[in-house]
């Protein structure tokens, strides 16, 4: 699982591409569930909060940016 202090060190370009990949996955691993083939479902949980945390950075530099242009 990603730690917060491990995605700020990436630029907004690499946190897309993660973002892209994870959504591709839950996309993927909710197919898995829906078909009873799930091998590891706590990787469902861990997917969804790595979403969250990318999309609450990209929020907090976005406010920032914003915030420096004022």
């Amino acid at each position: 699982m990603s730690k917060i202090e491990d995605l700020r060190t990436k630029t907004d370009d690499q946190l897309e591409g993660d973002l892209g990949d994870l959504k591709r996955e839950a996309f993927n691993l909710r197919f898995q569930s829906a078909t009873n083939q799930l091998e590891k479902p706590s990787r469902m949980r861990e997917v969804r909060r790595t979403i969250a945390k990318i999309k609450t950075l990209q929020n907090e530099r976005a406010k920032a940016a914003v915030a420096d242009k004022a």
